[in-house]
């Protein structure tokens, strides 16, 4: 590692810590800018807040008695209502803000707020979201308390959270005006959630998603544009005329302008004579040339290599995928956000706003339950859209008869808790059943390619052989008909 090769390569041996605060900021104005101006940044913050929560990661109770279980649910979807603080979309809603946030920024903060009963919620809590520039890098002191404040997180002596040193205004927002007060605020850390992704031992601040992408994203929309600007100039039609007695007027020939430079129109179908000594000269400006769109595609996978996400999510460009490598690309980031579901979103958010939510619940009165009772849940990520419908759901019903996997666990699969979808199968049954309907297939019975009939017909048996001298029961053409 000393020899001539490597003996340039220095780098420093900084703390993840230490890179952040130096850098935060600045790293953080960067990205935003970039995820709002470049296509390429906005689709795949897009495509990441959307695989990563979808349309929400959902609780599904495991309390055993059924009626408790039914009320926690029917009130918990009730408060997801009124969940966001601002009132502009629900606690799903606010998953997926806080995935692009950790998309762009790194971390988002979630703050509990307590509410009056007189303010009518069915449960008295609220979030509200606050974004990582809300929490100041270069707060890094000793408090009054003697604990130790970094990046505007307060930890005691053994180093636990204890408290967040938050900004009154968004240090960007110039329409935030008002009267001179306290910079920061110190808010207990039992009322405020960090989401982030922690990636080193001991980090306390998180590092934007953009950030291995960020240089490459930048420079490629500069490269774009200047190419853009290149074709519009090869656009222009232009002729230049040097003719060698400027007195004489040419065919078509407009005044001279206040600089002194006239201009000579090209009509259609017209045959311009020069006169000896003239001469016309085209512009001919240089193409983009044929390596563009091979340097566009490597540039490009490099960019989603560096983001994590499948080429096609970030580019919309499936011109060179098929079957096979659009599900290899897929399993592995399913895998990466599976991965993130569980580690961060549910841990990190989803546990503790329906542990807070429980206990706000019993202490208002909105449920009569004991909260150490029906704290037990399980969280439901959106389900995985098949690249192959039908082999994957012949795979998952082979699964199901060996005793590989439960029924449970494939309904929960796509997004669904399987009681709900049990309550739903029976009410649909009972309904048919009731107005005299009747269908091919029933909740619950086996349908699709691997139907088979319920008796099989001995061989040499035929149409002619059924009573009533109609078609067999067995056919299958038969059937489908």
């Amino acid at each position: 590692m000393a020899r001539r090769r490597l003996r340039g390569w220095n780098p420093p041996l900084e703390n993840i810590n230490a890179l952040v605060a130096s850098g935060g900021p600045r790293l953080l104005a960067r990205a935003r800018e970039l995820v709002v101006t470049n296509g390429y940044a906005a689709n795949a913050c897009e495509a990441f807040a959307a695989n990563l929560v979808g349309d929400g990661i959902k609780p599904s109770s495991l309390i055993e008695d059924a009626a408790l279980r039914d009320r926690v649910q029917r009130l918990w979807l009730a408060w997801t209502d009124e969940a966001d603080a601002d009132g502009l979309t629900d606690f799903y809603g606010l998953q997926a803000m806080v995935a692009r946030e950790m998309f762009v920024a790194g971390e988002c903060f979630v703050r509990l707020r307590p509410r009056r009963a007189e303010d009518g919620l069915l449960v008295p809590v609220q979030l509200q979201l606050l974004q990582s520039e809300m929490l100041p890098f270069e707060k890094t002191e000793t408090a009054g308390n003697g604990n130790r404040i970094r990046c505007g997180i307060e930890f005691d002596g053994i180093g636990r959270r204890v408290a967040y040193h938050f900004r009154r205004r968004h240090p960007g927002d110039s329409t935030d005006q008002g009267a001179d007060i306290p910079e920061t605020v110190r808010v207990p850390a039992a009322d405020v959630l960090h989401i982030y992704r922690p990636i080193d031992a001991g980090q306390i601040r998180g590092l934007p998603h953009i950030a291995p992408a960020m240089v490459r994203l930048f420079l490629l929309d500069q490269y774009d544009d200047a190419e853009l600007d290149r074709k519009k100039t090869a656009a222009m039609f232009a002729g230049f005329i040097t003719k060698t007695a400027p007195e004489e007027p040419m065919m078509g020939e407009a005044e001279a302008d206040l600089d002194g430079a006239a201009i000579a129109s090209l009509e259609p179908g017209t045959m311009q004579v020069l006169l000896p000594g003239e001469d016309v000269k085209f512009s001919s400006p240089a193409d983009v040339g044929g390596g563009y769109e091979a340097f566009q595609y490597r540039t490009l996978l490099a960019v989603s290599a560096s983001l994590g996400l499948p080429y096609h999510l970030v580019t919309g460009d499936v011109r060179q995928a098929n079957y096979s490598s659009l599900r290899a690309e897929l399993v592995e980031f399913r895998r990466r956000i599976g991965q993130l579901q569980h580690g961060v979103i549910v841990h990190q958010l989803c546990r503790a706003v329906w542990q807070r939510w429980l206990e706000t619940a019993v202490l208002s009165g909105a449920l009569d339950a004991d909260p150490a009772e029906v704290r037990p849940v399980q969280w439901i990520p959106p389900r995985w859209d098949w690249v192959d419908p039908l082999k994957d759901i012949q795979a998952q019903v082979l699964a199901m008869e060996a005793g590989i996997t439960s029924r449970r666990k494939v309904v929960e699969a796509t997004g669904y808790d399987v009681e709900e979808v049990d309550r739903e199968n029976a009410a649909d049954a009972a309904r048919a059943t009731g107005l005299g309907l009747r269908y091919r297939t029933s909740p619950g019975g086996t349908q699709g390619a691997r139907a088979t009939p319920a008796t099989r017909a001995e061989p040499g048996d035929g149409a002619g052989n059924n009573t009533d001298g109609g078609a067999d029961a067995t056919d299958p053409a038969t059937e489908q008909e």
